[in-house]
Parts: C-alpha cells; sequence; structure tokens
C-alpha cells in the first residue's frame, strides 16, 4: 500500500499526544480546521478509525495506538537524522532524559544489561534508574516508566506486559548429589523449602506436581534477592522464574532440577501514567524491552 503523507502523520502524532485538535492545532501553528481535514485524510487513506471522541478528548483506538507509536519512533529518527545530515551541532537539542523505576533483584539480574543494550542504540536517550518494589513505593513524580511484579488493574496507569512467567524449582548444583540428590519432585522431602511469602506459591507447585507437602524445616524470608542467595548459599530449594534466575542458571550458580513448571500468579508489567503514555521516549523504550522480552 502506499505510505500517507508525512505531513498527516505528523499532525496525527501531534493530536494523539495532546489528545485535542485545538491543542495541536496551536503547536503546529495552523487552524483547527486543517488539523481536522489532515485526520480525516489519514482515516480515508487507511480505511480505519484511529482516533474516538471521549469527553473533550480524543483517545487512540487499537489501530490507532500502533500507528501512533510507529509515527512517534519515526518522528525521532527523523529528527535524529536531519541533525546528522546538516552537521548542526548548534541547534542541537538536549537529550531526552527517561526515568525507570523497578524493583532491585529484578534490576540487577535482567534488566540492567537490557538498559545498557539500549542506551547503546539510542544514545540520544539517558536513563536515570530508580529502584523501588511495589506499585505504591514508585516515585512518579520522577519516574517515567515502571517495570514491575503484579496484577492489573490499576486506576489512572497505564499497562503493557512484559512476559508470562513460570515458576519452578532452583537450587545450587550441589543438591543434585548424593543419596538424596534431587532427581525428582518427590525427592523434595529430604529438603528445605525457601518462601519469599507465605508459602502459598510452593503450595501451588507441589499440588500441580502431585507431591506432598515437604514438612516443617521450611525458612520464610520477607525478601526474594534473600531466598535466591539462600538457595545459591545451598541452604535450600526456592521457587523462581525465567526472568530472575536468567544468569544465575546461566552461569550454573542456580539449576532448575525438575523441568516441571507452573503458571504465575502475577507478571512483570512496564507501567506509566495514562498521560505519559504516548510520550515518544517512553513508547520507544516499552516497545524495545518488551521484544527483548520475547527472546528470554
Amino acid at each position: 500500500m502506499n505510505l500517507p503523507p508525512l505531513k498527516a502523520l505528523r499532525v496525527f502524532e501531534c493530536v494523539a499526544r495532546l489528545g485535542h485538535v485545538g491543542a495541536a492545532a496551536a503547536e503546529l501553528h495552523v487552524t483547527a480546521g486543517a488539523v481536522s481535514q489532515q485526520l480525516r485524510a489519514l482515516t480515508e487513506a487507511l480505511g480505519t478509525k484511529l482516533l474516538i471522541k471521549q469527553g473533550r478528548s480524543l483517545v487512540l483506538t487499537e489501530r490507532g495506538l500502533a500507528l501512533q507509536q510507529a509515527v512517534a519512533r519515526g518522528m525521532l529518527e527523523f529528527t535524529e537524522g536531519v541533525r546528522l545530515a546538516s552537521g548542526d551541532t548548534q541547534s542541537l537539542p538536549a537529550p531526552a532524559v527517561l526515568t525507570i523505576s523497578t524493583e532491585p533483584i529484578f534490576g540487577a539480574s535482567w534488566l540492567m544489561p537490557k538498559l545498557f543494550a539500549f542506551r547503546a542504540e539510542h544514545p540520544q536517550i539517558r536513563l536515570r534508574i530508580l529502584a523501588a518494589d511495589g506499585l505504591q513505593n514508585v516515585d512518579w513524580k520522577r519516574a517515567d516508566v515502571a517495570i514491575l511484579y503484579g496484577a492489573p488493574p490499576w486506576e489512572g496507569f497505564w499497562w503493557r506486559p512484559l512476559l508470562n512467567l513460570h515458576m519452578f524449582p532452583v537450587c545450587c548444583p550441589q543438591m543434585l548429589q548424593g543419596r538424596n540428590g534431587l532427581r525428582h519432585p518427590s525427592d523434595l522431602m529430604h529438603h528445605r523449602l525457601l518462601h519469599e511469602d507465605d508459602g502459598s506459591q510452593w503450595r501451588r507447585w507441589l499440588v500441580e506436581a502431585r507431591t506432598p507437602y515437604p514438612g516443617d524445616a521450611d525458612v520464610h524470608l520477607e525478601d526474594f534477592g534473600m531466598a535466591l542467595q539462600a538457595a545459591r548459599d545451598g541452604f535450600g530449594v526456592a521457587l523462581s522464574d525465567e526472568i530472575n534466575s536468567s544468569r544465575d542458571l546461566r552461569d550454573g550458580t542456580l539449576v532448575q532440577p525438575f523441568s516441571f513448571k507452573v503458571p504465575a500468579v502475577m507478571d512483570y508489567f512496564c507501567i506509566c501514567n495514562e498521560e505519559r503514555s504516548s510520550v515518544p521516549e517512553v513508547t520507544l523504550f516499552i516497545d524495545w524491552i518488551v521484544n527483548q522480552a520475547r527472546n528470554v
């Protein structure tokens, strides 16, 4: 199909970001009628609705959101390309700053290498990283995006799934050896279970694996990172997932004794305030990190 005019796409991106024809007209220095005309032309060219009226604002349809995210990324690339072609360093805009809040264990074990890769691919965006456990602890005055373990809905926020997690036991390699080595789920009877909750996650895994509860030697730890460290040190068996234990499993500090796994009760999500969901740097980063998670 033929691409719509660049002017129409630019007008659409502006309206989608601001949510109002009048505000877009003021930013583009044109009349509201000219903005509406461009939107109609774009809608007719694509044969689908991109925006719908909601109160006094315009909101994106599902297809409109997909187009807006692509156009926003393209506008960033166009701007950088024009700057490089012109060699105009005097008019170089201030680098965009993206502030990301995440949980410490997730940030250290999986996210941090991805952030350095993102920075290398997009040097025009500077990153700042905050640490917070749970949505209620995120400093939304500073954070543009949060990546958290949880379960929506969250009122006033926009979110997108990062990855559907699965829970499975992990332990140090030495626990696979000896008379009571972990070879079958029933061998857990001889080992301590490490919990980072009230025990419900382990009970769920054991029920699905048709294995009786081992006993009373368990230890409950409030912090997930402490549970994983105890497992690395050989003090018991913890429950983990593909993301938080990816580096340990790759390096061999932890092993997965059984192939059996169950879907996690909650998952990791990219979350931002609704009014930030159409900011170009935010949509660019979320699209990028979700794509990275698909390769886990």
